[in-house]
């Protein structure tokens, strides 16, 4: 079972979160001018990193705030957590 220390209300057990995929990924600025296949790897490509990995992740039956975990996924190992400081 994973422990996260959420930055807002400290330590809850993994049950308490959701995954929110990959972090660091940003929306196209002017979607409706992409092509198919270049919208398509937005909203599909993702990496698939064995290591160090940042994720976001959602406190959804605490403060309900959104976070960044870097986390090995080899281990599952948390390296760092950090506050997002702009809505998502």
């Amino acid at each position: 079972m994973l422990i996260i220390n959420c930055p807002y209300c400290g330590e809850r057990d993994e049950s308490e979160f959701h995954y929110g995929g990959e972090a660091g990924i940003t929306r196209p600025g002017h979607p409706d001018k992409l092509s198919d296949k270049e919208w398509g790897n937005y909203l599909f490509m993702r990496k698939n990193t064995k290591g160090l990995f940042s994720e976001l992740w959602f406190h959804s039956a605490g403060c309900r705030k959104w976070f960044i975990v870097d986390r090995d996924t080899v281990t599952n190992e948390i390296v760092s957590i950090k506050e997002i400081s702009k809505k998502i």
